[in-house]
């Protein structure tokens, strides 16, 4: 496969395109699953008389069996073939999404969104495998381009089809769609998908093993049960960081003993590699912490429904998919130090914003807003990723992209649970109102805590005064915690200025290692 990617056309021929249709469809039901499910939430709180905090495992689950497998596809892929276990990665996927639709106990529903992580987790290592061996290097970044579209779309299309079909039909459809769309995907991968080729790889890092997947989920567990705690210093959240963080440094330490470990952190060499992770991993901890609160705002300030919260979202992913084809084509052919500030400008235009958001803020400016950050997104991520890629050789690859990824799924569990508990300490900051307490907690109503339940139709024999007080306050809440992630965003600058600015050549094909070219390892892409 190497050969043919060496003389492949200059541009991506239907024989890629009908690979990539493959690939993009396991993307988009993986990617939309997220956030689908992040709309359904309150849904499971009512329907399994659950709190919060019980119903947030449905995410956190997902999230960690995520990242237990994550660390595992570049050897798989190589030992087993693509092909077989991106199969069988949307058969768990599409087995996981029936049994959630007929969980009876917000348990049981837990437990089966953990199955849909194993598979969802491979989905996008093992797509951009497929695609990076059938494109070949001089069409990586269109190729990302092509991928990077559902990546984006995820967030905003998640909330329009989630609310939807919960209010049209009921919350078991948000996981029955993915059942015919993936028996659809296995027919389609096994009429399009080239055949496998395994063969023997490198020796299986167990011990790596056994201190990375633990180490990566249980850092991440702490850093997702910040926002509910409310504090560092609770026992769930420290312990479970240290112990993690513990795991993880001692796999920093051992990892530079074997010759074939786990994750190659001797890879961090490459300038190129080290640059782009450090970029990716201080713009997501900015922009897709505060990302999520974008949709927040239209749901408690404005009292919007969570269809239109998302169809107010929908300029951002139209910006993205006008400049994503675009950057593609100018990263295969100008360095990415040339394009990637301008378009990280544009983003930090159209945040800026959100800095200045109130109760009454005009529509057309948020959502022309949104438009120009998409602009920019579609400009940002898949070209400093296509660098990163585009300078380690095809025996690299895989731990190469699972490093930089890895950080990725670190930065946006750290930018989620910064940006939650910022707004949730600014709100907490609110006035209680005397006498009155919430009947579920018996905890003292804030008048922001009561704004925002007027807003979604709650009747509250209150002073209209006293409501609009706590509306703008919990406006200047999201609006100073939008300062934090802009200011974030500012510091992207930082390591983007180090971005390379002459033409690098590719040593995609390059293997010095002797193994072959049909041993091309999987990118990994978090979503």
């Amino acid at each position: 496969m190497t050969n043919q990617a060496a003389v492949a056309p200059n541009k991506l021929d239907g024989a890629v395109l009908k690979i990539a249709g493959v690939v993009v469809l396991g993307a988009i039901m993986s990617i939309l699953d997220v956030t689908v499910v992040s709309v359904a939430l309150p849904t499971f709180q009512s329907e399994f008389d659950a709190t919060y905090a019980q119903v947030a495992w449905t995410m956190t689950g997902y999230t960690l069996a995520l990242a237990t497998v994550i660390p595992l596809s570049g050897w798989a892929a190589d030992r087993f073939g693509t092909k077989r276990l991106y199969m069988l990665a949307l058969l768990l996927f599409t087995l996981g999404s029936a049994l959630c639709a007929s969980a009876d106990s917000i348990g049981q529903l837990i437990t089966y969104r953990v199955v849909q992580g194993l598979g969802g987790g491979m989905l996008m290592p093992l797509g951009m495998t497929i695609m990076t061996r059938a494109a070949g290097p001089a069409r990586i970044g269109r190729l990302m381009a092509v991928l990077g579209i559902p990546m984006l779309l995820g967030p905003i299309g998640g909330p329009i089809l989630g609310g939807w079909l919960i209010d049209a039909r009921s919350w078991h459809w948000i996981f029955l769609i993915n059942v015919p769309i993936g028996a659809v995907a296995l027919v389609y991968a096994l009429r399009a998908l080239p055949k496998d080729a395994p063969e023997p790889s490198e020796s299986f890092d167990f011990v790596g093993m056994l201190m990375l997947s633990p180490g990566l989920a249980l850092f991440l567990f702490g850093v997702s049960s910040l926002p509910e705690t409310g504090t560092i210093t609770a026992t769930r959240v420290w312990a479970t960081m240290l112990v993690g963080a513990i795991l993880l440094v001692s796999f920093v330490l051992y990892s530079f003993r074997p010759r074939h470990p786990l994750l190659d952190l001797r890879l961090f060499r490459n300038r190129n590699l080290t640059v782009a992770s450090i970029s990716l991993f201080v713009f997501i901890i900015a922009f897709m912490g505060a990302g999520l609160l974008f949709p927040s705002y239209f749901l408690q300030v404005r009292g919007e429904s969570t269809l239109h919260a998302g169809l107010l979202m929908a300029p951002q992913g139209i910006g993205a998919m006008l400049t994503m084809p675009i950057a593609g084509t100018l990263a295969d052919r100008i360095p990415v130090g040339r394009t990637v500030p301008f378009a990280m400008a544009l983003i930090a235009a159209g945040f800026f914003t959100f800095t200045q958001v109130g109760t009454d803020t005009s529509y057309l400016l948020l959502c022309g807003s949104l438009f120009v950050m998409g602009l920019g997104m579609g400009g940002t991520m898949m070209p400093i990723m296509t660098s990163a890629l585009r300078t380690l050789t095809a025996h690299e690859t895989a731990r190469g992209s699972t490093l930089v990824n890895i950080l990725q799924q670190i930065g946006s569990s750290i930018g989620a649970a910064i940006m939650s508990v910022i707004l949730t300490s600014k709100l907490n900051g609110s006035a209680v109102i005397p006498g009155m307490t919430d009947p579920h907690t018996g905890e003292p109503v804030t008048e922001a805590g009561a704004a925002i339940a007027h807003q979604h139709g709650a009747q509250m024999p209150l002073d209209p005064s006293l409501l609009e007080r706590g509306l703008r306050f919990v406006a200047d809440s999201f609006a100073s915690t939008f300062w934090v992630g802009f200011v974030l965003v500012l510091l992207t600058f930082i390591p983007i200025a180090f971005l390379p600015r002459k033409r690098e050549v590719s040593r995609l094909l390059d293997d010095p290692s002797g193994e072959g070219g049909e041993s091309t390892p999987a990118p990994v892409l978090i979503h």
